[in-house]
């Protein structure tokens, strides 16, 4: 099994204390980068927050930042988020009209491409592209709100997307956002997911977020 990395989402964070939570994270030392949600009141009902706040992430942390646009037309915001520093770029399939294009795209502006499948997506959807992306996110929670339970059968996906990505020698990432803590984590990873996206979890704790970070990697060990 490959090393799991965490990775603190801020849509869940207290953005009257962004910077200093920010700083507590990384110090912890158990974060491995920070997963950053845009949602544009389209794809998804809510708004979250755009590229000013990843710039204002970007200053604030040295961590990989993992971007997830839930966005129609997400083309619009890939130079922006390079340029800015982003590590990954994940696209839904679902909102994606020409997602080689997309994928392409992203790569040669110098950042890793991803791609993210809604809970009622099957992975047919992505047959065809699993070769050119360097993640695959699978949402255990039906995109939009943070502090969701997690949909039991998303498990056997995660087992799916981890079988057919060995079956390919593929080395991309096998991400897992939504509904993660303590109590389900370790067996998210025995599933095949090397990479923990987790919100309420650690920002909602209420010893902090390293806190809430300890506790998930504790259950992890």
């Amino acid at each position: 099994m490959r090393p799991i990395s965490l990775a603190p989402s801020i849509l869940a964070a207290d953005f009257t204390a962004l910077g200093e939570q920010l700083k507590s994270v990384e110090q912890s030392g158990l974060a491995d980068l920070i997963h950053i949600d845009i949602m544009d009141g389209q794809f998804v009902p809510t708004i979250s927050f755009g590229p000013v706040v990843c710039a204002a992430v970007r200053r604030a942390t040295s961590l990989r930042l993992d971007v997830h646009l839930m966005v129609v037309r997400p083309d619009r915001f890939y130079r922006e988020l390079t340029d800015l520093g982003v590590d990954t770029i994940t696209v839904h399939v679902e909102a994606c009209s020409h997602i080689h294009r997309d994928l392409d795209e992203i790569r040669r502006l110098g950042a890793r491409p991803g791609v993210a499948l809604n809970p009622g997506t099957p992975l047919t959807h992505i047959d065809d592209v699993i070769d050119l992306v360097e993640l695959v996110l699978v949402m255990t929670v039906n995109p939009g709100w943070g502090g969701q339970a997690f949909i039991p059968s998303s498990m056997i996906k995660v087992a799916r997307v981890a079988r057919i990505l060995s079956d390919r020698s593929s080395s991309a990432d096998v991400e897992v956002d939504g509904g993660i803590g303590p109590a389900n984590a370790a067996d998210i990873a025995a599933a095949g997911a090397n990479i923990l996206v987790a919100g309420s979890t650690v920002f909602g704790h209420r010893d902090g977020p390293a806190a809430g970070l300890a506790a998930l990697r504790g259950a992890l060990s």
